[in-house]
């Protein structure tokens, strides 16, 4: 009888299947008459054109806040085809920017310059300018892509230094910005300059927990746009604090253990050469401590590498003498590294973006308990020791004997 009812499904699923592909689903958009939206920007407008919708109004609400979008929209023009017709050579994107007090209406008010439906399901990137996020927390900013049925969550929230809408710009024909700044976050596995990539469902979740984390930057500067540090996020504004640089971002990577690949950068004490660590692993082990009440961390940090590139003369890859040096000299590297993050974080920030709070919640959840409410306040004030231990396990094929 099982098998009966199995083969009476599995031949109405097919007799459906069948009528779909030759009638169309009744819901389905005719992709000629979407406009696919590739990436935004959001930016704080600070001398906005009112438009007549709003003009009048100022005296009703002077503090309005006003907010630039700009959508990506990928065009049919292709570069193939301008070279056989001959024609100028067309760009693959086109931005089309508004302004206004709240999103949705300024979104609507595009229609009136595109031909095409927006449609935003294949969004790869929301990017917000600092401006925008310290005056608006990114609860506000992000809410309405949060409720949009068609805004997949996976696309990515990056935060641009100055303006976000020229991150969406490019002199280049063939390049879409909004799929180039997707490709870059690939990247984070081969540098610990580069954060993990945060979709919009992620940020969903830092932002109801409470906890101050950190948002990619991106910055535009002489037609070139480029990853460069990290935002941090306070927990209980929900606004831009500040900014990492990417050394900083460096340090963080080793003080929690999640960098994937990269490189270290040191210098031999004797010769001032530079001496080039890669990174083939890396872990971190954070203990939190409770001793009469007093918390404190011991991390322990380790990885393994190799020996990609030194500039010492009298060194030779393949003795043991080197390579211990190579090791220590490395190792006083990451050491500052780590020591820089946590000065930034304690003493200038006093936010936990290492999340270090997780660990006592975990271990001690009853003290958590107890410091959760103003955890920023209390991480500032704690001891963190390190420790940091590196093995060079490969010195590539060259060498002297």
């Amino acid at each position: 009888m099982k098998r009966r009812n199995f083969f009476r499904h599995l031949k109405c699923s097919l007799v459906l299947l069948l009528l779909l592909q030759l009638t169309g689903c009744w819901s389905s958009k005719e992709i000629e008459e979407l406009g696919l939206v590739a990436g935004t920007a959001l930016d704080l407008e600070k001398k906005a054109d009112l438009s007549e919708e709003i003009e009048g109004q100022e005296e009703r609400y002077p503090n309005r806040v006003m907010i630039t979008i700009t959508n990506q929209l990928i065009t049919s023009q292709t570069t193939e085809s301008g070279k056989k017709t001959g024609a100028p050579q067309q760009k693959s994107f086109k931005n089309v920017s508004e302004t206004g007090d709240s999103i949705l209406p300024i979104l609507r008010k595009m229609i009136l310059k595109i031909d095409k439906r927006a449609f935003a399901q294949h969004s790869k990137v929301i990017v917000i300018g600092e401006d925008l996020t310290r005056t608006l927390n990114l609860q506000q900013i992000l809410d309405f892509f949060l409720r949009e049925q068609e805004m997949r969550l996976s696309g990515l929230i990056l935060i641009a230094k100055n303006n976000a809408k020229k991150t969406l710009e490019s002199q280049e024909t063939t390049v879409i910005p909004a799929f180039h700044l997707f490709q870059i976050t690939k990247s984070q596995e081969r540098t610990t300059k580069i954060l993990p990539p945060l979709s919009l469902a992620k940020v969903m979740g830092k932002l109801h927990s409470g906890s101050s984390f950190l948002v990619q930057t991106v910055v535009s500067e002489n037609s070139e746009v480029k990853f460069a540090g990290a935002a941090v996020i306070k927990g209980k504004t929900k606004k831009l604090l500040g900014f990492l640089n990417e050394k900083e971002l460096e340090g963080l990577a080793w003080l929690t253990g999640k960098g994937k690949g990269g490189v270290v950068k040191s210098f031999d004490e004797e010769t001032s050469q530079p001496i080039i660590y890669e990174i083939k692993s890396m872990k971190s082990k954070i203990q939190p401590r409770i001793v009469n009440n007093n918390i404190s961390f011991d991390v322990k940090i380790e990885s393994e590498g190799s020996i990609a590139e030194h500039w010492v003369p009298s060194g030779k890859p393949f003795e043991n003498e080197f390579l211990k040096k190579a090791e220590k000299t490395t190792e006083k590297e990451v050491e500052r590294l780590v020591k820089n993050i946590l000065v930034k974080t304690q003493q200038n920030y006093k936010v936990d973006i290492a999340e270090l709070g997780n660990r006592l919640r975990i271990e001690y959840p009853r003290v958590w308990e107890k410091v959760k409410k103003d955890w920023d306040h209390t991480f500032s004030k704690i001891p963190i020791k390190y420790n940091v231990n590196l093995t060079v396990k490969d010195y590539g094929t060259s060498g002297s004997n």
